[in-house]
């Protein structure tokens, strides 16, 4: 009898505390916004760059990381409070110490997170020829200590298209690249692609110092 009193009381024990897992609500607030370079979105990899968002004054403070879409756009499921936004290393733009913004969650809240990207590449145009994709572009340096490592032209059947997923990627010979200058990449499609309808394209800049490229906005190509 005893044995099964304390099961008993171990079984109602776990409703109770189950109960009360239950009573915890989710976090209503959605935080939106994009990530942006003198107010216009950066495109970068889809789940690639991040930033952290930390939240004081709980037990178990720990941190949130929100990474950014292909678009710059990003989201966040929150409760409402004041959170600490911190701009992380290792992405494709300056890191500096006061990398740390405030951000006050009330309701659905927006907003842009600025930042000074390495370079950025503008006056993209895309032509389909056959079954060549010639794009030209134009590189800009944003710092100035800033040193280009790699420039690629990325082609795929997918609209999420970078440097992880591609199914043709075309190098620029980064020594040729004259800043401010258009720069035109040639690339020839793949027997997976040639069929397609329609393709996606776009181009990507890393720096010396991250891992992580600044892309133009993807493009969809119509090949047909």
């Amino acid at each position: 009898k005893m044995k099964i009193l304390n099961l008993l009381v171990a079984a109602v024990c776990l409703l109770l505390v189950g109960c009360e897992y239950d009573n915890y609500e989710a976090p209503k607030s959605m935080l939106t916004g994009r990530v942006v370079y003198e107010g216009s979105p950066l495109a970068v990899r889809n789940n690639g760059p991040k930033f952290e968002l930390w939240q004081d004054g709980f037990p178990l403070r720990s941190k949130i990381d929100v990474f950014f879409d292909q678009d710059g756009s990003f989201s966040a499921s929150l409760f409402d409070g004041e959170y600490k936004l911190v701009r992380m290393g290792d992405s494709p733009w300056l890191h500096q110490a006061t990398d740390t913004i405030v951000v006050q969650v009330k309701g659905n809240t927006t907003i842009d997170v600025p930042v000074t990207p390495y370079f950025t590449i503008t006056s993209e145009t895309y032509q389909s020829s056959g079954s060549s994709i010639t794009a030209q572009f134009t590189v800009n340096k944003i710092v100035p200590t800033a040193n280009i490592e790699l420039v690629r032209l990325y082609i795929g059947g997918s609209i999420l298209t970078d440097q992880v997923r591609h199914e043709l990627r075309v190098d620029a010979n980064v020594s040729n690249i004259l800043l401010g200058q258009p720069v035109t990449l040639v690339g020839e499609l793949p027997d997976n692609l040639k069929n397609l309808d329609f393709v996606f394209a776009r181009v990507g800049v890393k720096s010396t110092v991250s891992s992580e490229y600044i892309y133009t906005q993807v493009q969809k190509i119509a090949l047909k």
